[in-house]
């Protein structure tokens, strides 16, 4: 029987985020990345999602290790949550690692187990050999990993762009990938985030040029929110302040903590005398400040949210400024941002972003790039990894175009097993999978129930019905008390709350009448007979919840 190597994805299939993929052979696995995603519209006062790792769990003794492509929260998210129940190396680059370390130490976890590599280091987990291999991304020290199974060489790209002019100067190592196609590489797992776009990417130097012009010359106070991990974005700003004659304040905790990591390893290089804290920003005239901030995804508590909504306690934006969002929505986060803009544009701001102007070079490489990947590594399968459905069909169509064999291509889905072979690659088979529901220190007691009661709160709101019932004979002793929470301003509808009073005491009634007296009974009766009259006067459905007290 031919020997098979499993691909098993957790997450990152039919989706943006939740990044995890296992690689199994026999008795070993190896997890590539450990990420979170965003919750959904619908997933009330849901934290972040993480993937379901119970087969991983199930497993732990075939798990010999974690290898991080770079440093992203949809990648390195959820490896504190991970770590809580498996004791495993984690193999990571240094910025990569540092941002880890931080997560584990607000976890309260040691980071024993974080082991720093670079790009050209090789080691070996189990049974497999691993490669980092340098890639251009939006965050310093991105990496592709060449897994060396039994069966044959595994690339996974992570996510990456092919950048010629970097801000470091270090270009992904095409001459490696291309070395390792003509080794010959077994399957190929690469990011599709971007295949939807034709060309390449725009070079992050482009980018730093068009800051600078922006920057030049400019009267206002300037204010550029941007991906708190893109360092090299970060560095681009504070050169353009520099060259410009401004100071800069930075606010926001992810960026200052960003900031601080960046500089302490050495991927950003603040000019003596630049850098001000923001409480001294006050007294310079206007074109002598720049804020860098957080908030590119309005996210509710960030620094450039509560700018925009006259809640930040040190600025207060008005016509005096600029404001430049130099980052693209995530998937889902476009209504947020948006509100942002509009509320800037509200407060009298200029406000500069992708849409109107080349402020942004993605991380993610597009249709060209993906096709000078393929023509290098030249694998024998290929199975598309990081993106919705339609970003893997149009991945595999592309790799399909190229040349390679329908039957060479699988598009999978999370918790699906894919089976690969010297000969073939097939889908054999599932493993449990699925999302698992942060809410703030809980995890996993948020489920289908939870957020349905959630869903429906929010939707039609609660009533809450207080009857005092007689502990001798089950008669009413006082009340019916109703409260209403979401559901009307019960001031304005005192009309209905009788009516509600009425039926209840009606129920109670015709309960007594029946010879009902356990209270679940009862508690049911009132809240149907509450329910249908609501339904067919107001047409809401509200959360009834009735309590009985006995006296």
């Amino acid at each position: 029987m031919a020997e098979k190597l499993k691909i098993i994805a957790l997450g990152g299939l039919g989706e943006i985020g939740k990044n995890l993929t296992l690689l199994e052979y026999k008795k070993d696995i190896i997890i590539v990345d450990c990420g979170m995603g965003f919750p959904d519209n619908d997933m009330y006062g849901v934290d972040m999602v993480i993937p379901d790792v119970s087969y991983l769990l199930r497993n732990a003794d075939k798990v010999r290790g974690m290898i991080l492509t770079h440093g992203h929260e949809d990648h390195i998210g959820a490896v504190p949550y991970i770590l809580k129940d498996l004791d495993i190396p984690v193999c990571a680059t240094r910025m990569t690692a540092a941002l880890v370390r931080h997560k584990l130490a607000e976890a309260g976890l040691c980071d024993d187990m974080i082991h720093e590599i670079e790009a050209g280091s090789r080691f070996r987990l189990g049974c497999f050999e691993i490669e980092a291999i340098r890639v251009n991304h939006s965050i310093a020290d991105s990496v592709a990993y060449c897994i060396t199974t039994p069966i044959g060489k595994v690339i996974h790209t992570g996510d990456f762009k092919i950048d010629p002019t970097p801000i470091n100067g270090e270009m992904i190592d095409l001459t490696r990938l291309g070395n390792l196609g003509r080794e010959g590489v077994l399957l190929l797992l690469a990011d599709s985030t971007n295949v939807e776009k034709a060309g390449i990417s725009l070079s992050e130097q482009t980018v730093g040029e068009r800051l600078d012009i922006i920057f030049a010359g400019c009267k206002k106070r300037i204010i550029v929110t941007t991906f708190a991990s893109n360092v090299h974005r970060i560095q681009e700003i504070i050169n353009a302040a520099a060259k410009s004659g401004r100071k800069v304040g930075v606010t926001g905790r992810s960026m200052e903590n960003i900031l601080q990591y960046s500089s302490e390893l050495g991927y950003i290089d603040i000019p003596e005398g630049v850098l001000m804290e923001m409480n001294k920003l006050k007294g310079l005239p206007p074109e002598k400040v720049a804020v860098i901030c957080t908030g590119s995804q309005g996210e509710n508590m960030s620094a450039l949210y509560r700018m925009a909504f006259s809640g930040h306690r040190q600025i207060e934006i008005g016509a005096n400024d600029r404001v430049i969002i130099s980052a693209s929505a995530v998937p889902g986060n476009e209504t947020t941002v948006t509100r942002v803009i509009d509320e800037l544009f509200r407060k009298g701001a200029e406000v500069l972003y992708r849409d109107i102007d080349d402020i942004h070079a993605s991380g993610h490489a597009c249709r060209d790039e993906l096709r000078i990947i393929h023509a290098l590594v030249k694998p024998k399968f290929f199975m598309p990894v990081h993106g919705e459905y339609r970003h893997l069909k149009l991945h595999a169509d592309l790799a399909r175009k190229m040349g390679m064999p329908a039957q060479n291509i699988i598009i999978s889905d999370i918790g699906k097993v894919v089976e690969v072979s010297q000969r073939k690659i097939c889908i054999n088979g599932t493993v449990p999978s699925g999302r698992v529901l942060v809410d703030g220190t809980g995890m996993g007691d948020v489920g289908g129930v939870v957020l349905r009661d959630r869903k429906h709160l929010a939707q039609d709101g609660m009533l809450v019905v207080v009857v005092n019932l007689s502990s001798e004979d089950g008669s009413l002793v006082s009340g019916p008390d109703i409260i209403s929470r979401g559901f009307v301003y019960m001031k304005e509808s005192e009309g209905l709350m009788e009516d509600l009073r009425r039926i209840v005491v009606e129920t109670l009634d015709e309960c007594s009448y029946d010879g009902i007296s356990d209270w679940a009974s009862i508690k049911s009766a009132i809240k149907s007979s509450l329910s249908a009259h609501i339904a067919r006067t107001t047409k809401r459905t509200p959360m009834i919840l009735p309590v009985i007290m006995e006296i």
